[in-house]
């Protein structure tokens, strides 16, 4: 079997890429600009290119059939229709990578299947995702394009501890906040509910789909079956780095409304994604997937990412910004608690 993926080094793609490699034996293709050579296993074969270079592209390629062309960098309508176009007869199977933020915000029901409905006015993000759904559904109905849709959540990986309130630069200052007893932001009061994937977990059901006559016209949800708060997650995480969790509580739209300013989008991050409680049935996938499950726990997950990322300084970034503008939303809500 022959996959060729558009990206194949993120978060979510190299773990499917090693996995096709390293267990499955499938010859894998990855098309993008080169920039991470070292997230190539050996076996894997690479193109380097400019996906958006479609002339480039097809000299490339050449006369070259895929039984399977992986999307995880599209992200708007104009992208999947140069997809369309350059592999429209060249694949059996043509897998986008869509978004669960994409579900409406809020939900009828906090319990998420593939038929809830597709709605977010609070992200931008997501509704694209939706149109590029619609315009490769609409090839399917229409010309038999074979389009396979899927969804993750928030799936991570071993460079980065995976949070609800976080700076431009990632996750790390949270962490350097947590290991200085400095208290950090939780959105809402914690409660609400969320599901956190490994990456190696969301890799087994992908490769399931693929090559999966089952899969072609259907979208799939892809996510774990552990469903943890929001004060869950971050006292695990604060339990792997062995320091007491100093949470402040905040809500979404207070945040949104002094963190959007700085450049931190929690109208789509939060009130169109993590502010609102889901709880994923992958009883869809699992069917066309036996074989998923959630293998890493999110206390192993977030254990192997903090080991990781505390002895590798170059995913150490830290976030003065950010930092300071924590300890200044944390003293305006402790001198608005004093005046009233």
């Amino acid at each position: 079997m022959k996959a060729l993926f558009i990206g194949g080094t993120g978060t979510i793609s190299a773990a499917i890429v090693r996995r096709l490699v390293n267990e499955l034996g499938w010859e894998v293709w990855l098309l993008n600009r080169g920039n991470r050579p070292e997230a190539v296993p050996e076996g894997a074969h690479s193109i380097v290119a400019d996906i958006n270079d479609e002339a480039d592209v097809l000299a490339k390629l050449g006369d070259a059939y895929f039984d399977c062309v992986c999307e995880f960098i599209g992200f708007t309508v104009d992208q999947v229709q140069r997809d369309y176009r350059l592999f429209k007869g060249r694949t059996r199977q043509y897998i986008y990578t869509s978004s669960a933020s994409a579900y409406h915000k809020p939900a009828a029901s906090h319990v998420i299947t593939e038929g809830t409905t597709l709605s977010n006015p609070y992200w931008q993000y997501s509704r694209n995702k939706i149109a590029c759904e619609d315009f490769l559904m609409e090839k399917y109905r229409t010309e038999g394009f074979p389009v396979t849709i899927v969804r993750p959540s928030h799936t991570y990986d071993e460079r980065s501890v995976p949070l609800g309130v976080h700076g431009r630069k990632g996750s790390y200052q949270v962490i350097k906040r947590m290991l200085e007893g400095k208290p950090v932001i939780i959105q809402g009061d914690g409660t609400s509910l969320w599901t956190m994937t490994f990456n190696t977990d969301f890799a087994v059901g992908y490769t399931g789909l693929m090559g999966n006559r089952h899969a072609i016209g259907e979208a799939f949800q892809i996510t774990g079956d552990e469903t943890l708060t929001w004060n869950q997650i971050y006292a695990t995480i604060a339990d792997a780095l062995g320091v007491e969790l100093k949470p402040y509580y905040v809500s979404s739209a207070f945040l949104a409304a002094v963190g959007d300013p700085m450049g931190y989008d929690y109208t789509g991050s939060l009130i169109g994604d993590k502010a609102v409680s889901v709880v994923f049935d992958n009883a869809k996938l699992k069917r066309a997937v036996p074989d998923m499950r959630t293998a890493v726990r999110f206390d192993q997950g977030v254990r192997i990412a903090i080991d990781y990322v505390l002895s590798h300084p170059e995913c150490q970034v830290e976030d003065p910004e950010f930092d300071a503008w924590c300890d200044r939303v944390i003293a305006a809500l402790e001198r608005a608690k004093a005046e009233i």
